[in-house]
């Protein structure tokens, strides 16, 4: 398998990866250019590993959870005024559902969005994220278990603010 063969039959999985772990299009796009000139510089290795597929998948996971770690991502960016919000309404309500679902995500830390993301979008098990993340499998259950009671509790809170 070549490099170029592999980048050609994964490249979209793993940037559609790359944007459900970041939540950013822009972002996701630098996470996979990172992870896949990682792969070409160690290429032997890859090719050598039992998985090609989960072994780039886990050096874009250590990308994400590093790029997560560094100083600068803890600034966000100002919300925008009301008149723009109120010009920009979305008429479908799944779509709605899904950005809600999406800013959930956005607020957990990175480890939880990363098991939950593994194991629910990629369709992972236990054993499988645990090697991808380099953590034990009650690790894996642990934090999901935690991540999503605090789904829970968000998704709680904003529907009582909405109706309110």
């Amino acid at each position: 398998m070549t490099f170029e063969s592999f980048v050609a039959e994964q490249g979209q999985s793993l940037l559609r990866l790359a944007f459900v772990l970041s939540g950013n299009r822009q972002h996701a796009e630098d996470l996979t250019q990172s992870a896949l000139v990682d792969a070409y510089r160690h290429w032997s290795k890859v090719v050598a590993a039992r998985s090609p597929e989960a072994y780039v998948r886990r050096m874009l996971i250590n990308a994400h959870l590093s790029w997560r770690r560094r100083r600068w991502t803890t600034e966000r960016p100002a919300e925008l005024g009301e008149s723009t919000a109120e010009t920009v309404r979305d008429p479908s309500d799944a779509l709605v559902e899904r950005e809600n679902l999406r800013t959930l995500l956005a607020g957990l830390a990175p480890r939880a969005r990363t098991v939950l993301v593994l194991r629910y979008y990629v369709d992972l098990d236990d054993a499988a994220i645990a090697e991808a993340m380099g953590v034990t499998e009650s690790s894996v259950r642990a934090t999901a278990s935690r991540a999503l009671a605090s789904l829970r509790r968000s998704a709680t809170l904003t529907r009582l603010e909405e109706t309110r």
